[in-house]
């Protein structure tokens, strides 16, 4: 679809046909993800669907199968704009499938402490590789026809009291770092919608910003989108509609309604705000297709599970990976016993928790993959636990008694004891009082399952409310409670329960929830937990260590998990969870090579560094995570990833670090020196790996360096590029600015990737964004000023390789 931008003059006459109510009612959400139509102005519903890694849908939880992609950090390590929108185009198509006009994504607040538990979803701690493939995203998506929605508006980069915290940050850091990706995506790719965040900012809530909706976005940007709260964020009603914000979500219920329409009867609110407000929703509907003559739908899309999803996918996935350390190991040779260890080996993270997830149609596991692709070759050893809660069954632990199907059968009953729904669940969980099809409030939800592995088994349930568990005739009653309170917690950090069970394969479980009772709009999860149970630590240590010795090479695969990469919380140490330290240090105590995987989206220590011989770091990726590890570990695609975020030696190493706030604060006191801009300044010991770092499989020579333009604006440098190794390889050649002035620190300004031929060469040209030689001098009513040109431009492979020094100015 080439979207027909609508005439402003006609969606103002639309608005003019419209009583004060009826333009208020379309300003709150009509249910948890749709938007209310408007018959008699043509307006269709709008359908909205979170989006970080893949299109879920309409449904929290439960939904319809859909493609896992690969997680932002990894897809941003490719830093490749024309990757960026490839998956912008790819993730329109999932949402096409679904008629789903919004896509609530990409992410773009920048990494600023590691702690920060939601930063797997955005790309990097740098503003312009941020900004850069943010608005590729944008273009990807938009160019089909689907509206990005680029959040969180703004400064929101932890999770620790997410609903109430204040961020408080000086303008030229609010301007120059955490508004620049929103910035470049508004103004470079047009993106259609946005969201604001959940925190305060200065003191104001994101909601309520005069400062940034208004006079920012709004106003020295000219943007003509529209700016939604994110769920349940909105706290008031006159502020937030005088504040820039144009849309409540979810719905029905919220705080504009019938308040907003009282609100502009006695004055508080002009009925010129609400008008302005429902011109950006109708602008959004006629760019998306769902105003006046409604879009058609195509109905040739690939499925989730379809043989070019799984390759684009696949792709998507080993272009991100990243090599840290190579002692001539990878790629793996042709022959010999391979090792491969690790509990995240087994049960392979492809996504982060939250509302990132997705019902994906299958996940492949490291282990899998590289037996697929060895056969014989490869030995697979379990390896300690990595998680304190227990999770929701996998679908390889139980199937639904009565469709057969993996997964958990759900029967959902009302007060009366009648049958509102049953459904059938992969992810073994379910929501309700969020998201339901049906008439009617759900009083009590059973369970069921029948057990595909034998135990010693961990049994149990996840939700809120009142449980009676029956495995085997044995009966079992207990309460969960959220253990922090706070709005959508029985969702993003719900509390659960499981007890040490020995059953056989075949046992059939039944799990009854007595729902607490629901307000509308109010939401409860459930959910059955089916496990192994946990072994001896050093029984699982001494068998890897076994398995290593035994093989050519060991291969472990460490990570963390959904209880530390997820929305609502963030992380206590960089650490990586459970003993995975002491496997790795068993196995390569034993082993004659050892290569650790890194299944993380986010950095961790790594204590046992100098006794491996090779790293490499796959993040969160998707679907097919298992088929891509194996492609990049064997060699038959190239890791040709670079670090988007600064790798710490220590907890703590880094500029900045804390995320809990103090007397209700988070201050972003570093300024504008966060990452490797503060590492450079050494206001923070220098890291484990710096920003931009990445091996490959070839080495890189460059010569013949030459700058050219205005350094006082911009600058353009050309290098030639040699591959000097014995593989075809991809090359990122960055650009930095280091000005000579120590309160300004070193940024980045520009990169170019290339692929050259075993021993080719290729000439690069690298062009810096004049944005960053800008800085904004004065508070909020200031303005913004050339930076002076003296400094130095460096030309590298990430700040820990300068191949180049440019003195300028």
């Amino acid at each position: 679809m080439n979207p027909t931008e609508p005439d402003t003059t006609a969606l103002t006459d639309l608005v003019s046909r419209l009583d004060l109510a009826s333009k208020v009612r379309l300003l709150t959400g009509a249910t948890a993800f749709t938007l209310p139509p408007e018959p008699r102005i043509g307006l269709g519903e709008l359908r909205l669907s979170d989006g970080p890694t893949g299109v879920r849908g309409l449904k929290f939880a439960g939904g319809r199968v859909v493609s896992l992609f690969p997680n932002a950090t990894l897809l941003a390590s490719a830093w490749d704009v024309d990757g960026a929108y490839e998956v912008g185009r790819l993730l329109a198509e999932e949402a096409l499938v679904q008629q789903i006009h919004v896509v609530l994504g990409p992410t773009i607040n920048l990494h600023r402490s590691l702690l920060g538990g939601r930063l797997f979803e955005a790309y990097s701690e740098d503003p312009l590789l941020t900004g850069h493939l943010a608005a590729a995203y944008v273009r990807g998506m938009q160019d089909a026809g689907v509206a990005a929605c680029l959040k969180h508006l703004v400064a929101n980069e932890s999770e620790t009291e997410r609903n109430t915290v204040n961020s408080v940050v000086d303008e030229a850091t609010l301007r120059e770092l955490y508004l620049l990706p929103f910035e470049i995506a508004a103004t470079d790719a047009h993106a259609w919608t946005m969201m604001a965040g959940y925190n305060d900012v200065n003191g104001v809530a994101a909601t309520e910003q005069v400062h940034v909706n208004s006079g920012i976005v709004k106003g020295e940007w000219a943007w003509d989108g529209l700016l939604m709260s994110d769920w349940t964020a909105t706290k008031t009603t006159a502020a937030s509609a005088n504040g820039g914000q144009d849309l409540v979500m979810p719905g029905p219920v919220g705080p504009w309604g019938d308040a907003l329409v009282a609100a502009v009867q006695a004055g508080e609110v002009a009925e010129t705000t609400v008008d302005d407000h429902v011109v950006r929703l109708l602008r959004l509907a006629g760019r998306v297709g769902a105003l006046g003559d409604l879009r058609e739908y195509p109905t040739d899309l690939p499925a989730p599970d379809s043989a070019v999803r799984r390759r684009q996918l696949r792709d998507l996935a080993t272009a991100g990976m990243t090599v840290l350390t190579n002692e001539g190991v990878l790629p793996l040779a042709g022959s010999g016993g391979v090792a491969v260890i690790g509990r995240h080996a087994v049960e392979t993270a492809g996504m982060g928790g939250g509302s990132a997830q997705v019902n994906a149609p299958y996940q492949v596991s490291v282990a899998d993959g590289l037996t697929a692709l060895l056969g014989d070759r490869v030995t697979v050893v379990d390896g300690v636990e990595v998680r304190t809660k227990a999770v929701a069954a996998l679908p390889a632990m139980v199937t639904d008694p009565e469709s057969g199907l993996p997964g958990v059968g759900f029967t959902l009953y009302d007060a009366a004891g009648t049958v509102l729904e049953r459904r059938s669940s992969p992810t073994a969980t379910t929501v309700v009082g969020f998201d339901d099809d049906f008439e009617g409030t759900v009083a009590r939800i059973r369970l069921q399952a029948r057990l595909t592995s034998d135990g010693p088994l961990d049994i149990g349930t996840i939700g809120v409310g009142d449980w009676r568990l029956r495995v085997d005739g044995r009966t079992s009653d207990w309460t969960l409670a959220v253990a922090n309170p706070g709005p959508g917690a029985e969702l993003l950090d719900p509390p659960s329960r499981a007890t040490p069970v020995a059953v056989p394969a075949g046992t059939e479980v039944e799990a009854v929830l007595e729902v607490p009772a629901l307000a509308p709009g109010s939401p409860a999860l459930a959910g059955l937990i089916v496990r192994r149970s946990a072994r001896e630590v050093d029984t699982v240590l001494a068998e890897a260590a076994a398995a290593a010795a035994a093989a050519d090479v060991a291969v472990v695969v460490v990570g963390l998990t959904a209880e530390q990469e997820t929305e609502a919380v963030d992380k206590s140490t960089l650490a990586l969870p459970g003993r995975q330290d002491d496997l790795v240090r068993a196995v390569a105590a034993a082993a004659a090579k050892t290569v650790v995987v890194i299944n993380a989206a986010t950095p961790v220590l790594m204590p046992w560094l100098d006794e491996v011989d090779a790293v490499l770091v796959v993040g969160l990726p998707g679907q097919e995570a298992g088929h891509a590890v194996a492609a990049v570990l064997t060699g038959a695609a190239e890791p040709s990833g670079r670090l988007v975020t600064t790798w710490p030696v220590a907890d703590g190493a880094t500029p900045a670090w804390n995320v809990t706030p103090v007397d209700g604060a988070v201050v972003y006191d570093e300024g504008t020196f966060i990452g490797y801009r503060g590492h450079h300044a050494g206001r923070a010991p220098a890291p484990a790996f710096w920003f931009g770092h990445g091996l490959g499989y070839t080495s890189w020579d460059y010569s013949d360096v030459t700058a050219h333009g205005d350094p006082a604006v911009s600058t353009t440098v050309s290098v030639t590029v040699h591959n000097t190794g014995d593989r075809d390889g991809r090359e990122v050649v960055q650009l930095y600015f280091a000005p000579a002035d120590p309160a300004q620190p070193v940024r980045l300004v520009g990169w170019t990737p290339v692929t050259v031929a075993a021993g080719g060469s290729a000439t690069v040209t690298v062009t810096g964004d004049p944005r960053m030689w800008r800085r904004w001098e004065g508070g909020p009513d200031g303005s913004w000023a050339t930076l002076p040109s003296a400094g130095e431009l460096l030309l590298a492979r990430g700040l820990g390789d300068i191949r180049e020094r440019i003195t300028v100015g």
